[in-house]
């Protein structure tokens, strides 16, 4: 389908759903829990950092936050309750087929996923990948424990349902709401280890905001996602085994050799400056890329794109990573070999998501 037809059928649904408003029937919003932070407890209203994450279930995060009611009809699931540190790609396949088939149900209109906040920038990228659908998933969490005093989960649970429940989140890809910010799946990542406003999209920037006025988007993603997506997970087992590797001074390629021998399909690697890597990692690198093993460049900066650089990098075939960081890069590669082992191709996958 073209972006045109991906408008249409965006627009046919945001349509679809404002008139459901106008007639009085509230959108009906399936929340799934995953556990993380936003379902952690603590021993005291005091804790923010000693606490377990994920043993807070989704009937107690819905009683958290009842106004949510006034935007949607609400249904809860607990997938899961892990800690998201602890994700597998096990998870993300489960996950992506349940939200797919709940989205398939004519009576759900939008998808909410509470998860913690260490991986949720991977999870949320990975379901935007391959969730065919147009109907809105948002995902979201806590910076704190469910019972520490300055509880910030309940907000953003609130904050995640309202902009499912508008029409304007349609078409958009997975979204990521923390702390009143609207982001895209593809470009969010986490920029504080502890902070309440954790989540930021460097160099782009967010999608829009939610706040008690409501929702206000400012721009799209144009990369492709969802249903202009090619990557299918409907009948995998499991995900291309692909290790991200961290450049740093006195690299000696050890730890790429380490990956080969490990049986590493693919390669991130996380360079220096405009994903520069160490003359010897190259070595190692180029070696790896020889034997079939895709390599990406990527970088540890934190914001702008990788572009081309040193000629060898493009004779050995590594494949320049965008503006997705690492652990994005890793999501794309995953999937990307499921479809192909050409590099070449490769490449042009991560010019076009």
């Amino acid at each position: 389908m073209d972006v045109w037809g991906t408008i249409g059928m965006a627009a046919l649904f945001m349509l679809t759903l404002n008139t459901a408003c106008a007639a009085g029937r509230l959108p009906l919003v399936a929340i799934l829990a995953t556990g993380g932070t936003i379902a952690g407890r603590g021993d005291s209203v005091e804790d923010v950092m000693a606490y377990k994450a994920g043993v807070v279930g989704i009937d107690e995060l819905l009683g958290a936050m009842p106004e949510a009611g006034n935007y949607a009809r609400l249904v809860g699931e607990q997938y899961c309750s892990i800690d998201s540190k602890d994700m597998t790609d096990a998870i993300w396949l489960g996950l992506a087929r349940r939200v797919e088939a709940l989205l398939a149900s004519p009576d759900t209109d939008a998808v909410v996923i509470t998860h913690g906040t260490d991986t949720m920038e991977e999870t949320a990228y990975f379901l935007s990948l391959t969730v065919r659908s147009e109907k809105p998933v948002v995902l979201t969490g806590a910076m704190r424990p469910a019972t520490a005093r300055s509880a910030d989960g309940p907000m953003n649970l609130a904050d995640a349902v309202r902009v499912a429940a508008c029409g304007e989140a349609a078409g958009k890809g997975t979204l990521v709401v923390m702390d009143g910010g609207i982001h895209a799946a593809r470009d969010v990542t986490k920029t504080h280890t502890v902070g309440i406003g954790a989540f930021a999209t460097p160099d782009l920037g967010c999608l829009g905001h939610v706040s008690e006025e409501g929702t206000s988007f400012y721009r799209v993603p144009l990369r492709r996602h969802t249903t202009r997506s090619e990557f299918d997970v409907s009948g995998l087992a499991a995900l291309p085994d692909v290790k991200i590797i961290y450049g740093h001074a006195g690299d000696d390629g050890t730890l790429v050799e380490a990956a080969v021998r490990a049986g590493a399909k693919g390669i991130v690697y996380a360079g220096t400056g405009n994903g520069s890597i160490h003359r010897e990692a190259e070595k190692a690198l180029a070696a790896a890329a020889a034997r079939g093993v895709v390599v990406v460049r990527s970088s540890r900066v934190g914001s702008g794109a990788v572009l081309p650089a040193e000629p060898s990098y493009e004779a050995a075939g590594f494949v320049e990573g965008d503006t997705l960081n690492p652990q994005k890069a890793r999501v794309l590669l995953q999937l990307a070999l499921t479809r192909t082992k050409d590099a070449r191709e490769v490449q042009r996958i991560f010019r076009e998501y």
